[in-house]
């Protein structure tokens, strides 16, 4: 079914998928990825594939265009929120959780926090634990490493990101930004830094830069299932398993590690439905059908 998720100022187009055979026992709403904001990508069909079999719902939606940056994670909890509206006028008073990948993870356990009657479980995939500085820190870093890169090229990938952290927080002035990454901009891993070669093209703000995750996981009080691909190259995996451990308020939390899987639940992180991981899919399916019967 096509339609459109109205967000106030904008109107999202969106894909609901239901049971064909017997009763809508549940829903999920999608929430997405950093680089994957459209509702085609394979992480999301995959999801309209597999559950609606099972007697459940998925909401998926294209996120709203950036204007400059990422979309705030206050925007996105909203047309979250919008979302959730949608699918329950379509299939009623059922239990709907939100299912989430990486960046989207932040903004669905917001959503958990603050409006908890009406979200009943979180399936976060490579969510993040740590702040996105942190999290953009230890993801270049474990690029550099996975190209061969060592020591000392890790030493100036962190004065690298320092500087960018700094210019966007107002700590330093542009000028003397722009001069630190000149001064690395002809190094073969520069690419691999995410930092932008002409700070005159960036738009030299991030709001949520700096967002605390464990200050939001703390209020999160509904059933959580969190998937971590053994080989994550973008999350820090143990750091974002423990604040969850040691912060969150449910008492219904379960930890998935993938075997063969990087920051896609796939095997070697393979973009492609034929490539996601089978014990991703038997687990989440089963594990949302009993918290569904509860």
């Amino acid at each position: 079914m096509e339609l459109v998720v109205d967000a106030g100022d904008v109107s999202l187009p969106a894909t609901l998928d239901v049971p064909v055979d017997g009763p809508t026992r549940g829903a999920i709403v999608v929430l997405h990825g950093s680089g994957e904001p459209r509702r085609s990508y394979f992480l999301y069909e995959h999801l309209a594939r597999v559950f609606p079999a099972t007697g459940v719902a998925v909401l998926r939606f294209d996120r709203r265009p950036r204007e400059r940056g990422d979309v705030p994670y206050a925007v996105q909890a909203d047309d979250a929120l919008a979302a959730v509206a949608q699918v329950r006028r379509h299939v009623g008073d059922v239990p709907v959780g939100l299912w989430a990948w990486s960046q989207g993870a932040w903004p669905a356990s917001a959503v958990a926090a603050r409006r908890p009657e009406l979200i009943s479980f979180l399936v976060l995939v490579a969510g993040s634990g740590v702040s996105p500085a942190a999290q953009m820190r230890y993801g270049t870093a474990q690029q550099l490493l996975l190209n061969g890169y060592a020591s000392a090229e890790l030493a100036d990938l962190t004065r690298l990101r320092e500087t960018l952290e700094n210019v966007v927080r107002g700590h330093i002035d542009r000028t003397t930004a722009q001069a630190v990454i000149d001064g690395y901009a002809d190094r073969p891993w520069f690419p691999l830094a995410y930092v932008p070669r002409d700070l005159d093209d960036h738009p030299g703000t991030w709001a949520d830069m700096d967002h605390d995750p464990e200050a939001v996981i703390a209020q999160v009080r509904c059933p959580t299932l969190l998937f971590y691909g053994e080989a994550d190259e973008w999350t820090p995996a143990d750091d974002s398993i423990a604040v969850w451990r040691r912060a969150a308020a449910t008492d219904d939390l379960t930890v998935h590690r993938l075997a063969g899987c990087t920051h896609l639940p796939t095997a070697g992180g393979a973009e492609a439905l034929e490539s996601i991981s089978s014990d991703y899919r038997s687990t989440m399916l089963t594990w949302v059908q009993q918290r569904i019967r509860r």
